[in-house]
């Protein structure tokens, strides 16, 4: 092989490390829109209360149930202060979550929300949601964690439940 083939190989084995670098930089922003257009892996949506139509679907109820898990690096005790709810699409609810420390020492983790079916994701957002930051419990600290959430009233009549689930994982950085 030449010295002009080499040179082509080379080349071409560049171009295609730097597209794969350019494919693998973008995956995440890709996936985040894909997630927000089809609903997949029940991302929610965020709402601002102030920009609610506050025109709320009396004729119509959803069960919105509530779980919580806690990955296993995370010594906290985590479940809902409530196992369901009974919402009218359009209005705001609240509802809250307890966590504990069980660790001698402080600790911080960061919430995942996750809403079932998937296809029920795009009509749930949070107003207001301690997934939003990550939450640092001092040893033995206990803590309410609160969330204010909207069911949109565009959901499909055949959707009648929906499960909000929470993992709590430790973060990035913590020991």
């Amino acid at each position: 092989m030449g010295d002009a083939a080499n040179k082509r190989v080379t080349a071409r084995l560049f171009l295609v490390v730097l597209a794969m670098f350019g494919f693998g930089f973008a995956m995440v922003p890709l996936y985040d829109v894909l997630c927000d257009l089809t609903g997949l892996n029940g991302k929610t949506g965020v709402a601002n209360a102030a920009a609610l139509d506050g025109v709320v679907d009396t004729e119509r109820w959803v069960t919105v149930e509530f779980t919580a898990h806690v990955n296993s690096r995370l010594p906290w005790k985590f479940y809902p202060k409530q196992k369901r709810l009974r919402v009218h699409p359009g209005k705001v609810y609240a509802a809250s979550y307890y966590a504990e420390n069980l660790a001698e020492v402080a600790v911080t983790g960061q919430a995942v929300p996750s809403v079932t079916p998937s296809r029920s994701a795009r009509y749930f957002s949070k107003t207001e949601c301690f997934c939003f930051n990550q939450q640092r419990l001092e040893a033995g600290q206990e803590e309410e964690m609160p969330l204010r959430f909207i069911v949109d009233k565009s959901l499909p009549a055949e959707i009648s439940t929906i499960t909000l689930a929470y993992t709590f994982f430790k973060s990035e950085g913590e020991g």
